[in-house]
């Protein structure tokens, strides 16, 4: 999607150790605009398939998700949740999710009546690098019995294993942007 491309070339900072900080229109001030036509590609991308949820996972994910039910009929939202609070309460399912962000592992978890066996989602995530929060996300689905209808990504880190990995396992991933490198020294981008 060339207008979040060029965002991310005019907006991104790379940083060592292949983080790319957008946090001024992805993950932390929100760009509502680019998020809905963010919503309105995947709407294209995923067109014909049946969805009956939209699953992500917190934190930066949710607003992405959000957005972009409204181009599937409004939808509702499930987002796995990285710590299990005094609200939640009866069955869950949960997995193992590495964060390479903040370099510590999370147990997330959703509530069982969240998600109904037979149900037909897709999944969406703000990045994707290695791919564990996915992987996180897949597990979830697998425990609910759910149908995987596909993966919506804003930014991929093609140069990482994640997208690569997922594909060959079979699922369809679409990502809006896809990076072939970063350069932490000279701040350079270059993308598929």
């Amino acid at each position: 999607m060339q207008e979040l491309i060029d965002k991310i070339k005019r907006d991104g900072v790379v940083r060592p150790g292949d983080v790319l900080k957008v946090d001024g229109f992805l993950n932390h001030e929100c760009d509502i605009d680019l998020f809905d036509r963010m919503g309105a590609e995947w709407a294209r991308l995923f067109e014909g398939r049946p969805v009956d949820k939209i699953l992500t996972i917190e934190a930066s994910g949710i607003a992405l998700a959000c957005i972009a039910s409204l181009h599937f009929g409004r939808v509702p939202v499930v987002f796995a949740r990285k710590s299990q609070g005094k609200n939640l309460d009866g069955d869950l399912y949960h997995a193992v999710v590495h964060s390479y962000t903040h370099d510590v592992d999370n147990n997330v978890i959703v509530e069982r009546r969240m998600l109904s066996k037979g149900e037909n989602v897709l999944i969406f995530d703000d990045f994707l690098a290695k791919g564990a929060a996915i992987r996180g996300l897949l597990e979830i689905c697998r425990q609910a019995e759910v149908n995987v209808q596909g993966i919506g990504i804003a930014i991929e880190k093609g140069f990482q294993s994640g997208g690569h990995d997922l594909r060959a396992m079979g699922y369809d991933v679409k990502s809006l942007a896809i990076l072939k490198s970063m350069d932490g020294e000279t701040g350079t981008i270059e993308f598929e």
